[in-house]
């Protein structure tokens, strides 16, 4: 009786959802997020359906087995806008003029329900690195310190950029479907508690459909508000988005709103300077773009992995989230080959965040 009334009750709420963003499908999953059946998650754990929106790359695949396999029982993957894009048994596939929350909502009924199957993993359960019986005790260490005990790399003492304290440092991937990133996008970062050391590029940011205009730059701007704490008015500014190029004057008030709530205050100035704008003038020009007034036409300056090291988490993904798809694409070429054997199974390590998307799932997602 008690499992039929929590049914019934999760029946009543929206569909919780982890989006996993291709080609030319950001704008999509914004406009269902805000669909009060659709409830999107930034953590796969958190989810019940993994919605596959956009085609992806062949080489993203692996890291989509991995995401999958997060989430917890019952659950189901919805694919919109592309094929299947991993072995799923009897796959949901919503094409591109159909209504995504509906059938969401229908594979979730189905789910709760019991006439649909949980989908089992999609790889084995066994740790990223061998350890039983390596190294002095059988654990996978080396004496006291180094090795890969219980399959997990030992963190080894390094200067900090900053104050030169020793800290550890800890080297992992991010990406490609983190929340907090532009879709795509892949990097290896070495961080210091919460401050970039280095990062480097595995895979650039998917390409998206960017329209110049009001939209576009409300979508930007929703993105920015987001990671500033402030989700009902990147909603607002979605909304907005999603109607059309908005009214000045709507517009206008939503801009007074974020300036009243201090959002401005929390970007610190010269962030992610480039050129002669940091962020908080890239989003001013996004704020004048969506009143309805013509930019100035910008050019990358540099590389984003240079512009990264020194920072605080929070504020590495506020530059990251700073430039529009093409400038960010010319700004992150690969330089290295990735190489997967000796990487990092970073959705293994994403137990340990949850810091505006930081140590959450470091796969992520939309």
């Amino acid at each position: 009786m008690a499992v039929a009334a929590l049914r019934r009750f999760a029946l009543r709420g929206p569909v919780p959802v982890h989006a996993v963003v291709g080609r030319n499908a950001s704008a999509a999953v914004d406009d269902l997020s805000l669909d009060p059946r659709i409830s999107v998650q930034q953590s796969p754990r958190h989810a019940a359906i993994l919605l596959v929106a956009g085609p992806l790359r062949g080489e993203d695949r692996s890291d989509l087995c991995r995401l999958h396999d997060q989430l917890p029982h019952p659950r189901a993957t919805v694919f919109w806008r592309t094929d299947p894009e991993i072995a799923i048994a009897d796959p949901t596939v919503v094409s591109a003029d159909d209504g995504a929350a509906e059938t969401i909502s229908g594979v979730y009924r189905s789910l709760l329900e019991e006439e649909r199957r949980s989908e089992p993993d999609l790889q084995p359960d066994v740790p990223p690195n061998p350890w039983r019986g390596k190294g002095d005790h059988g654990q996978g260490g080396e004496g006291m310190m180094g090795g890969t005990p219980y399959g997990r790399p030992m963190a080894m003492t390094d200067d900090d950029l900053r104050d030169g304290l020793q800290l550890d440092p800890y080297t992992a991937e991010f990406g490609p479907f983190l929340a907090v990133f532009p879709p795509g996008l892949k990097l290896r970062i070495t961080l210091q508690g919460d401050v970039v050391q280095s990062a480097e590029v595995l895979r650039p940011p998917l390409p998206q459909e960017e329209q110049p205009g009001a939209s576009a730059a409300l979508r930007l701007i929703a993105r920015q508000l987001r990671l500033l704490g402030l989700p009902d008015h990147a909603a607002r500014a979605l909304r907005l988005a999603s109607a059309g190029e908005g009214e000045p004057a709507d517009v206008r008030r939503l801009r007074r709103l974020v300036k009243w709530s201090g959002a401005n205050q929390a970007i610190p100035p010269g962030l992610g300077l480039v050129g002669e704008t940091d962020v908080r003038d890239r989003l001013s020009a996004w704020w004048e773009m969506a009143s309805g007034r013509p930019a100035d036409p910008q050019s990358p300056d540099g590389k984003l992995v240079d512009l990264l090291p020194g920072l605080e988490w929070n504020e590495a993904m506020l530059v990251l989230n700073s430039f529009d798809g093409a400038m960010l694409a010319e700004m992150c070429p690969v330089e290295k080959q990735e190489d997967e054997a000796n990487s990092e199974t970073e959705n293994g390590a994403s137990d340990h965040h949850d810091h505006g998307g930081h140590h959450d799932h470091m796969s992520g997602a939309a």
